[in-house]
């Protein structure tokens, strides 16, 4: 994780079994932590967020379950800025521009959409043995 991730002051971390349910349980629990944070569930980059942090999930049920037993998401906040990631210990990392390009597909494509129509940002970050990945999404508030 970047620095300036790091300097955020609000986070929390949630591990689920890489299950359909993990989709559901990670935006519950991001609308809570968004609460106790003070960010307002209708402020305009929420409804965008939950949906970016859904797709995340359901790509790593739908596509590292087999070699991911769980999913971690990170959740973390500042001011200025809000950071999403989920990990999974499948070894592919999707390449996330490609969908802005139109070679990618499916709920990359929405999830690039929305991050740089937000003006936010993407990085897939593989694990040091390279085994899993996360993929970070950080959009301004």
């Amino acid at each position: 994780m970047s620095a300036q991730l790091e300097a955020l002051p609000h986070r929390h971390v949630l591990t689920l079994p890489t299950l359909p349910s993990a989709v559901r349980l990670s935006r519950e629990v991001a609308e809570q932590a968004l609460v106790e944070w003070g960010i307002g569930l209708r402020h305009p980059t929420v409804d965008p967020a939950l949906l970016i942090l859904g797709e995340l999930v359901t790509n790593s049920v739908r596509h590292a379950a087999v070699l991911s037993p769980q999913l971690t998401v990170i959740y973390a906040a500042g001011a200025d800025c809000l950071a999403l990631a989920v990990h999974d210990r499948h070894p592919y990392q999707p390449p996330m521009y490609a969908s802005v390009t139109g070679t990618g597909t499916g709920g990359l494509g929405t999830v690039m959409e929305l991050t740089l129509g937000l003006g936010g940002t993407a990085v897939v970050r593989a694990d040091a043995d390279g085994g899993g990945k996360s993929i970070w999404i950080t959009l301004p508030l």
